[in-house]
Formats: structure tokens, sequence, C-alpha cells
């Protein structure tokens, strides 16, 4: 039992060092038209399941929690102000919310500007779409100097169709495909379950 104990501190060490604690969290367009019904990314259970850990995680601690809400054009699932566009978490009292058009969530918002106000220097990201929104936000943050720390199990995207001389890539594999674009300054880990938060008073 012991060595069974011994074993898991070591793992728990190796967890803490990789993944600093975070001091916010930012969840990317989780809005109804890509988590739930017809339109839903695949596995987007899982994806819910997670974001759900990483919003229980940040509220418990009172890290902020910041909400990206695209604007999508007339006629998309995401059509600001129809039944697809609205969040799906609610954001709580004190909770931001940041409506955005570009695919990075730093243009054109003030998401800078809260995020210094806030002291984040170590952001959670999580959200959809993996190769889109999510990479951008993600690479954006980091090239400000922010770290960033991306649950596998907390982002998704759309199975990717075939194009000229190439076939179609699921939609797990172009979600790690995205990961992997974000190069090495990116922190990975496989589950929303690993992150830990910075408590505030």
């Amino acid at each position: 039992m012991a060595g069974s104990e011994g074993l898991m501190e070591e793992e728990q060490r190796e967890i803490s060092d990789n993944n600093p604690l975070a001091d916010a969290l930012l969840v990317v367009d989780v809005q109804n038209a890509f988590v739930q019904g017809p339109g839903a990314v695949p596995d987007h259970a899982v994806l819910r399941s997670a974001v759900e850990v990483l919003l229980d995680k940040a509220r418990s601690a009172w890290a902020p929690v910041i909400f990206l809400q695209n604007d999508g054009p007339a006629g998309a699932p995401d059509e600001p102000f129809q039944p697809g566009w609205k969040l799906h978490y609610p954001p709580l009292s004190g909770e931001l919310v940041i409506r955005k058009t570009e695919d990075d969530g730093f243009d054109g918002t003030d998401l800078d500007t809260i995020l210094t106000a806030f002291g984040v220097k170590d952001l959670v990201i999580c959200g959809v779409l993996s190769e889109m929104c999510v990479a951008a936000t993600a690479r954006a943050a980091l090239e400000r100097g922010y770290g960033v720390l991306l649950p596998h199990d907390a982002h998704a995207t759309y199975d990717v169709p075939a194009g000229p001389g190439s076939q179609g890539v699921p939609a797990a594999m172009a979600a790690r495909a995205a990961e992997w674009s974000l190069g090495d300054e990116i922190r990975i880990c496989a589950s929303a379950r690993e992150v830990r938060f910075k408590e505030r008073a």
C-alpha cells in the first residue's frame, strides 16, 4: 500500500509541475448550436462533461470565468439572438461574457484588458471549434505572454470533409492536429480533471 501511495504522490507532483495552477477559465463559443441537437460536434457529451468539470473547479476556487460568444452571420447556426447562439451554460453572477465576430477572441474585444485587470498569467482554454476559435484564441494568448493550458477532452470540432487530393479527417484527429499546430509553448493535459485553479479570497 505504501508503494502505491508513493506512486500516486509522484504522479500528482508531475501533474503539478507540468500544469501550474491556473488563474482563470476561458470558455470559447460553447453555444447551443455546437453542443446539442443534430448540429452538435461529435462527442459533444464528452466535451460538455469536461467543460462542466472545469466550471466547477474554477467556481470552487473563485477563479475568474469568462465566456466568449460568437456572433455568426445571418442564417448561421450562431446568428445573434437565435436559439443556437445562446450560451449553453448560463454565466453566474460576476462572470463575464465577451461577444466576438472573429476566431481570435482577443481581436476587437476587451479580453486582454480584462485578463490583465484580474492579474491573470496562466489561462485554461476550452470550447469549440478546436482548429478555429480555440486555436486562434490560444495562439493569441501565447503571443501576449499568457501561459495556456488546453485540456484534451475539453475542446472539440467537426469532421473535416474530403478536399481536392485529400481524404476527410475525423473530428478527433482534427482536434489533435489543432493542438499540435500551437507548437511547444502550449501545455496539453489529457483531462479536465487534471486542471487546478489558484484559490482566490
